[in-house]
């Protein structure tokens, strides 16, 4: 292994390996160095991956138990808990080794450690000092806690901790209304757990279209998922074999004390920055820890920064973009990120997805703005499959038609989503989406006959 790089890239996550395989494939003689055993940081170790792995088990799981018999299928479906784990562990196995493949297809140098900048062209691996002409910080975030709850990972858990239970807990709760909770949360719930999540605001997933929320909130406690709203954890006491999770109102006073068997802690996460010898270098950081980038650039020559350690929504997707654009620039040609068109996912039943800005976002930024919706009840696939929770809407200008955000709540939205997020990037009109045929019967019409609504001329419904 040589010790002068063209790129040295600290992080081997969704941002750092893909930086990676850019700059190889770009020539770059790079090194990306990772603490971890294995590559693919949070995302494809203990967050995206083995999440989805659950979630997709747990989904066929309840819809073999609550619609198989509805659609004329007979016969009882159960489940092996470690038979679960180890196929989600063999699917993040696969990946990761897949990870390294890449690399050496692509002439992309690994380290195992842990790597410091020393200065602009120095980076330290575990007392090895490594130069190189450019350094990339890919570092992600971590798990954030609360004051007066410890994580154990046994019976007060993080996502990590909630992805490896041995057992299914009588009772669980989820401190955190967001993405992450709502997805563990399900997972735990359709396996039989009682399950109620805790959320300080008055209202789940922070952020995201308000009838997105509402519409959610109706879909899960009818999935006997319980919701404290407007409610705060000030900490969690041990009680025999069972926790006590004591709570207050946000405002204050009004107590109650909620009794479980585990505590996931799902409030978000931090940058992982601390030990890289930022301060030392002077790179500047915000007070919560975040690389300040203007494109991608710290304010140090030579050292850029991309992922969840930057600011911006703490997304795989988004790493990985900010990563290929950095090598691109890195290499001297003109790396960009459109931040309009970055699509969101929440992968619970139904899946929830949004792209671009909301109603309340348009409203606060005076944009004039025009809506289409489309229910799914009202789709002839949705119908065949009884999937016919949810809606998709989209917001296109006033005056332009140009669309300017989408949400959406229902089966396969995930995937949906990329139609919209495409016709942005273009920055098509709404009328392009109406005016695009779409197979039938299919999900996908229910975009087309969203974007039709824009003009209030829906044909399905």
């Amino acid at each position: 292994m040589s010790d002068n790089y063209d790129v040295i890239i600290i992080g081997g996550g969704p941002g750092g390996y893909n930086c990676a395989i850019r700059c190889g494939q770009l020539g770059l003689k790079v090194l990306c160095v990772e603490t971890h055993t294995k590559l693919g940081g949070t995302c494809l170790n203990v967050g995206c991956i083995p999440s989805k792995a659950l979630l997709h088990a747990t989904e066929m799981l309840e819809t073999s138990q609550k619609d198989f018999e509805g659609m004329g299928l007979t016969g009882e479906v159960g489940f092996d808990l470690k038979k679960m784990m180890a196929a989600k562990d063999k699917t993040v196995s696969g990946l990761t080794s897949g990870v390294e493949f890449l690399f050496k297809k692509n002439k992309v140098e690994h380290m195992q450690g842990f790597g410091k900048i020393i200065d602009a062209t120095t980076v330290d691996v575990d007392g090895k000092k490594l130069t190189t002409k450019n350094i990339v910080i890919a570092t992600g975030s971590e798990v954030a806690t609360l004051p007066n709850v410890e994580i154990n990972e046994k019976t007060i858990v993080s996502s990590t901790g909630a992805l490896e239970l041995s057992s299914v807990p009588k009772k669980m709760c989820v401190i955190g209304g967001g993405v992450i909770g709502l997805e563990l949360g399900s997972v735990w719930r359709r396996l039989g757990s009682d399950v109620t999540v805790i959320e300080y605001l008055d209202h789940i997933m922070p952020g995201m279209d308000g009838e997105v929320q509402k519409q959610a909130l109706r879909v899960f406690k009818k999935q006997k998922m319980k919701f404290e709203l407007g409610r705060k954890v000030t900490g969690v006491e041990k009680s025999g074999k069972s926790l006590t999770v004591k709570t207050e109102a946000s405002a204050g006073g009004k107590e109650k004390d909620i009794e479980t068997d585990v505590v996931l802690v799902c409030i978000g996460r931090r940058p992982y920055t601390a030990g890289l010898g930022l301060e030392a270098v002077g790179v500047e950081t915000d007070k919560r820890g975040f690389v300040l980038t203007d494109h991608f650039k710290t304010n140090i020559s030579g050292i850029y920064a991309v992922g969840d350690c930057t600011h911006g929504p703490m997304l795989a997707h988004k790493a990985e973009d900010e990563g290929v654009a950095a090598a691109e620039i890195i290499a001297g040609k003109a790396g960009h990120v459109n931040y309009d068109a970055i699509p969101g996912v929440v992968y619970t039943y139904p899946e929830i997805a949004s792209v671009g800005k909301t109603e309340e976002e348009l409203k606060e930024a005076g944009i004039p703005f025009k809506k289409g919706k489309f229910s799914f009840t009202a789709n002839g696939r949705a119908r065949a499959n009884h999937q016919t929770d949810g809606f998709v809407k989209i917001l296109a200008h006033e005056e332009t038609d140009e669309i300017l955000g989408a949400h959406m709540i229902g089966a396969h939205v995930g995937d949906l989503i990329a139609e919209v997020t495409l016709a942005m990037e273009f920055k098509a009109a709404s009328e392009d989406i109406a005016r695009t045929c779409h197979a039938h019967p299919t999900i996908t019409e229910a975009v087309r006959q969203a974007a039709m609504d824009v003009e209030g001329w829906t044909m399905q419904s």
